[in-house]
């Protein structure tokens, strides 16, 4: 797949969850090659410093005009790098994404608010000659596939990166387990399934959250399948949806039956008591004992805890870490402060015990 350079927006949420998809796609893609992020509250900093504090040598830039102005080639795509509760389009993100129309820039958009839905920005890009690309636009009912059974015919294992919550670093920490998995001699593929995957550019997976809810199942294994027809890997990391409980959107026990994933890393973040967007009702996370317990009753079992820092001082991550490992006695790792390599082994033991 050949890059194409972007920009991409984030509406002064680059230090927050909500911008997961341009975190993302910073941390790599095979679809985009990002060479500035358009967020007015950081100006003149490095994108990769504000995500993480290690620098990626990524200007943020003030305004699309500003970009433009200092670069020496116009990219050839913006790309919405926030995912809002509920998918709405905030009003800077429309300004910004109105102006790079102008500038005959194409437009990639994960939200659920579809831009081709909008007439004055439909019209306009038009007018300019650029694509508009909604990702996240629900396929025609003739294009999906019913669950068929055909899973049980998938010779590779399948590993779920599952979490306690949404937006808590399931599709990060699959990324980083797949690239240690390549880096160590196991044949691993991704199976993505939320917009910043498609836009990280893996080659199979779909969109959960826009597919018809019948057809979740089928689409998910229809994934699989042809991954392991086509690529015959040692291992398939299935990337994980929200979480088994959380009120707002449960997820996760496809993974599990229609993708016949007996293993599973379960992403939790210590810092959080309550659910995503829940705060002010107060749907507080459940002991993640419990979790470990559910995924048990579904016929899987949790092989190990990986860790997401925010809110959380150096200290009090060290606590947790110890902590957890005492208590459940299964590995607990930092993905972002010390990778996943200390995985392997129990990786590598999974794929020897498989049995399908």
């Amino acid at each position: 797949m050949q890059k194409s350079s972007a920009i991409v927006f984030t509406d002064g949420m680059l230090d927050t969850a909500f911008a997961k998809t341009c975190h993302g796609l910073l941390r790599g893609s095979d679809r985009f090659d990002v060479i500035a992020v358009i967020d007015p509250k950081f100006a003149g900093q490095d994108a990769g410093v504000i995500m993480d504090g290690q620098a990626l040598d990524i200007p943020i830039y003030e305004s699309v005009e500003e970009c433009l102005a200092k670069i020496d080639d116009k990219p050839a795509y913006g790309v919405v790098g926030v995912a809002t509760p509920g998918g709405y389009l905030p009003d800077g993100l429309r300004d910004n994404i109105s102006k790079a129309i102008g500038h005959q820039l194409s437009i990639v958009n994960g939200l659920h608010s579809f831009l081709q839905d909008d007439p004055e920005l439909n019209a306009k890009a038009r007018e300019n000659g650029i694509q508009l690309l909604d990702i996240r636009k629900p396929r025609p009912r003739s294009e999906l596939q019913f669950w068929n059974g055909s899973i049980y015919q998938v010779k590779a294992p399948r590993l779920a990166v599952m979490g306690m919550d949404c937006a808590i670093g399931k599709r990060t920490t699959c990324r980083f387990l797949m690239e240690m998995c390549r880096e160590n001699g196991v044949q691993a593929e991704m199976i993505y399934t939320g917009q910043t995957g498609w836009m990280q550019g893996y080659p199979h997976g779909f969109i959960f959250d826009s597919t018809l809810n019948d057809f979740i199942s089928g689409e998910l294994e229809r994934a699989i399948v042809n991954c392991d027809e086509q690529e015959q890997p040692e291992l398939i990391l299935l990337e994980g949806q929200s979480a088994l409980r959380n009120p707002t959107g449960p997820c996760g026990s496809e993974f599990l039956l229609s993708g016949v994933a007996k293993g599973v890393i379960l992403q939790h973040a210590p810092g959080r008591e309550c659910y995503e967007g829940t705060e002010e009702i107060g749907c507080q996370i459940p002991d993640i004992q419990t979790e470990i317990e559910l995924v048990r009753l579904y016929g899987s079992q949790v092989l190990a805890i990986t860790l997401n820092e925010e809110h959380q001082t150096e200290e009090e991550m060290q606590s947790h870490q110890k902590e957890l490992e005492q208590r459940l006695g299964i590995p607990v790792v930092r993905p972002l402060k010390e990778g996943v390599e200390r995985l392997l082994p129990i990786i590598k033991s999974y794929i020897n015990q498989y049995t399908g």
